[in-house]
């Protein structure tokens, strides 16, 4: 099969804008229109093909993710829809999708979180690095708290970055843990002022990228390793019970 070419691949995707350095620093930037990120089905569904196409491309020596202006995901428009069997069938899709795409980069990867993430949270915190910007914070506002089970691989990573009291509690309650309360719990590596964030990942990348080149391309699968298998053996099952329970209640509009 041949590899992607970067330039056949980079303006695939309407709500993610991807830039690469001559030495293979790839900056996969949310957005919508240019303005944060309007996460939904769409953006949900690129982005588990996005990483599917990062991961095939081992010019990608590292991979930073961010997002535009003032918040990583903090908005989000899933309204009007009814759970139907085939719908869920391709909700299920794409969360597995996304999930083991993300884990199947083999490049290193550091989240530039540029402000509130409180959707989706988990593609940050996979990351092997993670920047927070001073005035971010991270909630699991679409699920629990909207009436959702946290099924779509949120809760393996929060239960494996917060630990399984302080995850459970923070799905239940629909907590907020501001960018200095996440560093004192070891959910984020260093805090800054938003206008330092992506020129820190970019040193970050580039130490990175001194070490040889197997090095830096092997060293995420060992790290991952142990999520990889806990997607590969508990995804579908609980992406399935976030269904079914949304039969019994699909909130209209998501705030």
């Amino acid at each position: 099969m041949a590899r992607p070419v970067f330039d056949e691949y980079s303006g695939k995707y309407k709500n993610i804008k991807l830039d690469r350095t001559a030495d293979g620093i790839l900056k996969v930037q949310l957005h919508t229109a240019g303005e944060s990120v309007l996460w939904g089905f769409g953006p949900h569904e690129e982005l588990g093909f996005c990483f599917q196409d990062v991961s095939a491309d081992p010019e990608n020596k590292v991979v930073i993710l961010t997002g535009t202006g003032e918040a990583f995901i903090d908005r989000e428009n899933l309204g009007g829809s009814n759970v139907t069997p085939q719908f869920w069938a391709n909700i299920l899709q794409n969360v597995v999708r996304l999930m083991r795409a993300n884990l199947d980069i083999e490049a290193p990867m550091i989240a530039a979180v540029n402000g509130p993430a409180t959707i989706h949270a988990e593609q940050a915190l996979m990351c092997d690095i993670v920047l927070a910007a001073d005035h971010a914070y991270f909630q699991d506002a679409p699920h629990f708290p909207s009436g959702l089970v946290p099924g779509d691989g949120v809760q393996l990573v929060l239960n494996a970055v917060l630990g399984l009291n302080r995850a459970r509690y923070f799905m239940l309650t629909g907590q907020r843990i501001s960018a200095q309360e996440a560093l004192a719990l070891g959910v984020v590596n260093e805090v800054m002022p938003a206008k330092d964030l992506l020129p820190r990942a970019y040193e970050l990348a580039r130490m990175i990228l001194k070490r040889a080149p197997l090095v830096v391309r092997y060293a995420r699968p060992c790290m991952v390793a142990e999520l990889k298998r806990q997607v590969q053996s508990h995804l579908e099952y609980a992406a399935a019970l976030e269904g079914l329970a949304g039969v019994d209640l699909w909130p209209a509009e998501f705030e």
